[in-house]
C-alpha cells in the first residue's frame, strides 16, 4: 500500500506537536508540583516548629489525609517532612518581595508560587524541571548552595533518573569534576576539546564495588588484576561512575607494534569527547615510569586503532594514591593527552563509618 508522502508528513507535524505539548504539561505539572510541596512545606514549618501544632502533628495530618482522600499519594510522614525541609532549606534564596506579576498567595499559603530569585546564576528552568525526589535527594546530600544548583543542572541536561543521581551524589562529582591533574590543554586541537576533556574526569572515583580484602596481601601485578575483574563484572556501575557518554570496549585490550604486544587494561569510547579513552589501574601510588607506558599505548591506539574521524586519543591512569603537584609537574611534557586520578574503595572510608557497618560475617547471617 502506498502511502501519500502528505500524510506522512502530516503525521510527522502532528507528532511533533503532541510531543511538545506533552512535555509542557510534564514540566506545567512538575511546576505546580513544588510550588504545592514548597507552599506546604512552609506552612507546616510555620506552625510545627514553634510548638503550635505540638507533638506527633504531622503523623496525625498525615493520617487524616489519607481518609480524607483515599489513595492519595505523596503525603506520607516523611514526605510531609521532606515538604518541609524543602521549603527551610530554599527560603533564604528564594524569599523576596512580591513583585507586581507574582500570582497572589491564598491565605493559607498552600498554593503560593515560588517566585523568581535574585541570584544571577540561578537557572530558574532547571530548578522547576527536576522532580520533588531529586531535589529531596540533592538537600540531603548536598550542603552548599553551589553543588546543589550543579546537581540540579546536571539533572535538568542529562535527564538523571533519581538512581542515577543517588550515584553521582555518592560519588561526590561536584567536588570532583575537572580537577585531576593533566596536560590536556597543550596535547588536544583545540581549547573547547580540551574543556570538555577536563569536565569528562575526575581527580577521584569511589569504586566501592570491589572487594579490596586481598589488595596490599598480594604481589602489585595481582592487585592490579583483582580490580581490574571487579570493574569487569561491575562495568555498568564503573561506567556510571566514571562518567557521561562512556562505552565500554573490552579489558587486556590487545595490540601489537612491530612484533611486540601490549595490552590495555581497559578501553573506552567517549562520544562527547569522540575519543577512545584507555584507563591503566595501578594499585599503589603514582610512579612516573606509568606515564611513559601510558604514552606507547596512546601512540599505538592513534596509529591504528583510531578512525580517520574521531579526536586523539586520552589515558588515564587510576592509581590508589598520588601527589597532586608532583603529578601535574610530571605529567606536563608528554605529547599525548593524559590525566592521573585515584580511586578508593568501601575499606578506604573513614574509620567511624566504617565501624558503623555491620561485620561481613554478621552481614551474610542477616542475608
Amino acid at each position: 500500500m502506498n502511502i501519500n508522502q502528505n500524510y506522512i508528513e502530516a503525521v510527522k507535524t502532528i507528532k511533533e506537536a503532541i510531543l511538545r505539548s506533552q512535555y509542557r504539561a510534564a514540566a506545567s505539572a512538575n511546576k505546580e508540583q513544588l510550588s504545592l510541596y514548597y507552599g506546604i512545606g512552609r506552612y507546616v514549618s510555620e506552625n510545627s516548629r514553634t510548638g503550635f501544632w505540638g507533638k506527633g502533628a504531622i503523623e496525625q495530618i498525615s493520617s487524616l489525609l489519607q481518609k480524607e482522600l483515599p489513595g492519595l499519594r505523596g503525603f506520607s510522614v516523611s514526605n510531609i517532612k521532606n515538604m518541609r525541609v524543602f521549603y527551610e532549606e530554599w527560603e533564604p534564596v528564594l524569599n523576596r518581595q512580591p513583585a507586581a506579576g507574582d500570582l497572589v498567595l491564598d491565605e493559607k499559603l498552600l498554593l503560593s508560587v515560588i517566585r523568581q530569585p535574585l541570584a544571577d546564576e540561578f537557572n530558574w528552568s532547571d530548578f522547576l524541571s527536576i522532580g520533588f525526589s531529586h531535589h529531596t535527594e540533592i538537600i540531603s546530600k548536598a550542603k552548599t548552595l553551589e553543588a546543589r544548583l550543579f546537581y540540579i543542572h546536571e539533572c535538568a541536561i542529562h535527564y538523571w533518573s533519581k538512581y542515577t543521581l543517588r550515584d553521582y551524589l555518592k560519588a561526590d562529582l561536584y567536588n570532583h569534576r575537572g580537577t585531576l591533574p593533566n596536560n590536556f590543554a597543550q596535547t588536544l586541537p583545540d581549547t573547547k576539546q580540551a574543556l570538555k576533556a577536563v569536565c569528562s574526569f575526575k581527580d577521584e572515583y569511589l569504586l566501592d564495588f570491589i572487594n579490596v580484602e586481598e589488595l596490599n596481601e598480594q604481589e602489585e601485578d595481582l592487585d592490579e588484576k583483582i580490580v581490574e575483574k571487579a570493574i569487569v563484572a561491575n562495568v555498568k556501575k564503573f561506567i556510571m561512575t566514571f562518567g557521561q557518554d562512556f562505552s565500554f570496549i573490552g579489558n587486556q585490550y590487545r595490540m601489537e607494534v612491530a612484533g611486540e604486544e601490549m595490552f590495555i587494561d581497559l578501553l573506552f569510547f567517549n562520544r562527547e569527547l569522540n575519543s577512545l579513552v584507555a584507563v591503566e589501574l595501578k594499585s599503589g601510588k603514582f610512579r612516573t615510569s606509568y606515564l611513559g607506558q601510558l604514552n606507547t599505548y596512546l601512540s599505538a591506539l592513534d596509529t591504528y586503532i583510531r578512525k580517520p574521524h574521531e579526536n586523539p586519543s586520552i589515558g588515564i591512569i587510576l592509581c590508589r594514591e598520588m601527589n597532586q603537584t608532583f603529578v601535574e609537574f610530571a605529567v606536563r611534557d608528554y605529547n599525548k593527552p593524559m590525566g592521573v586520578a585515584t580511586y578508593r574503595a568501601s575499606k578506604d572510608m573513614p574509620e567511624r563509618l566504617r565501624n558503623a557497618l555491620p561485620d561481613i560475617e554478621e552481614l551474610k547471617k542477616l542475608l
